[in-house]
């Protein structure tokens, strides 16, 4: 077993956060699933687009398709959230075919309705489920009519109404997948101590040094001599950050997925750090927000920082994460466009820069490994250093002075 175990690395208690950390961001993930940040420049019109109309549909494939490579558009679709998880894209008679994987679509509108993500047909197809009509419309979910018509403004505002989206999209698959593999992981190394308390093997020891380096070089140092208390908390979310940061590096399925780089799942990561913070300081962590050592004339000038402040750590730690992520999966994809914009202009321009561009790529891909430790641990630490200061007891700062 681990030096000065005490039940510190308690595995259950580990396993516990982690289906916790999981079934919270799935709560708080799906209220903002489907909300994206990054939309194309504009919505224009929709045409009537029914079941009845794939051939419209095609021929609607096949105009953009005459549009050339658009290497802005095809960065957006592999780092936004998804109805269904597209793996190629092949061209049959001059027009293009996209080849994915449903996901269940799961919507409240008076009701469950609950079909797959195939029936929209890549958005040309309207489906109708208990006498309603859905479109799905630039990554959206619309109510409509029979004829599946999306009404917009000159500004591109759709009014038709959203119902509520409770999908298991792209980047919800990966959460679960992702909290699946940490539950694992775990829930087999804890059975090995249990059953044969020897000497680490297979994913003990790849598991045990970083337990054990978190333990003491980050959380104990900065939490304090009352570290236990957090320390399957702040492990669980170290992990699902690490692993997924991993898997979002796979590109394949049901890898590949920007999970960690989505800021409706940093945003919840952030949320659980800001509740454990503020509901565990003590009395001197309140003291010093609204009632600090300095005259009191200065008390309406350092109150208000001292709030904002608190207010401010969340969001450090959700753009933080969310920004590193994101733009490590856009500096990939960019090189990798390169060859695709070259070979839009000339043939042999295309293969020359794809040396280049898959050079460029693999040395990225190698960095945003260390990347994805590094985030998972910066975040740990930041979370770490927020309890810390909550939860310090008052005759420490004092023997500092």
């Amino acid at each position: 077993m681990m030096p000065e175990n005490k039940g510190l690395l308690d595995f259950n208690t580990l396993k516990k956060f982690t289906l916790f950390l999981a079934f919270t961001l799935f709560i708080g993930f799906n209220a903002f699933a489907n909300k994206e940040l990054i939309h194309n420049d504009t919505i224009t019109e929709a045409t009537p687009a029914t079941s009845n109309t794939q051939h419209e549909g095609h021929n609607t494939s096949a105009h953009h398709e005459d549009e050339g490579f658009n290497p802005g558009k095809m960065i957006i679709e592999h780092v936004k959230d998804a109805h269904d998880w597209h793996i190629l894209d092949y061209t049959s008679n001059g027009v293009k075919h996209p080849v994915s994987v449903p996901l269940p679509v799961i919507i409240y509108d008076n009701g469950i309705h609950m079909f797959m993500s195939s029936k929209f047909e890549h958005g040309h197809a309207t489906v109708e489920s208990k006498g309603q009509y859905y479109k799905l419309h630039e990554g959206h979910i619309y109510k409509t009519a029979a004829d599946g018509i999306i009404h917009s403004d000159e500004k591109g505002k759709v009014s038709n109404v959203a119902p509520l989206d409770l999908s298991i999209t792209k980047n919800v698959f990966a959460l679960l997948l992702g909290a699946s593999i940490v539950c694992f992981i775990f829930i087999s190394v804890a059975n090995k101590y249990k059953n044969q308390p020897s000497a680490p093997k297979g994913l003990q020891s790849l598991v045990e040094p970083l337990i054990v380096f978190l333990r003491d070089d980050v959380i104990k140092p900065s939490v304090g001599h009352h570290y236990a208390k957090f320390l399957p908390l702040l492990l669980s979310i170290f992990f699902f950050i690490f692993i997924n940061n991993l898997m979002g590096l796979i590109p394949i399925f049901p890898f590949g997925a920007n999970l960690t780089g989505n800021i409706a799942v940093t945003m919840v990561l952030a949320l659980i750090v800001f509740i454990v913070v503020n509901f565990s300081g003590n009395k001197h962590y309140w003291k010093h927000i609204f009632m600090p050592d300095v005259p009191k004339a200065l008390w309406i000038l350092l109150i208000p920082i001292e709030i904002l402040g608190v207010v401010l750590k969340p969001f450090v730690l959700m753009l933080r994460l969310f920004a590193n992520i994101t733009a490590g999966h856009i500096i990939i994809l960019g090189f990798f466009s390169l060859i695709f914009i070259f070979g839009q202009k000339n043939i042999v321009a295309g293969y020359g820069s794809a040396v280049f561009s898959v050079a460029f790529t693999l040395f990225m891909s190698v960095l945003e490994l260390l990347v994805a430790f590094l985030q998972a641990y910066v975040f740990t630490l930041l979370a770490s250093l927020y309890i810390g200061s909550a939860t310090e007891e008052h005759h420490h700062a004092e023997e500092h002075h």
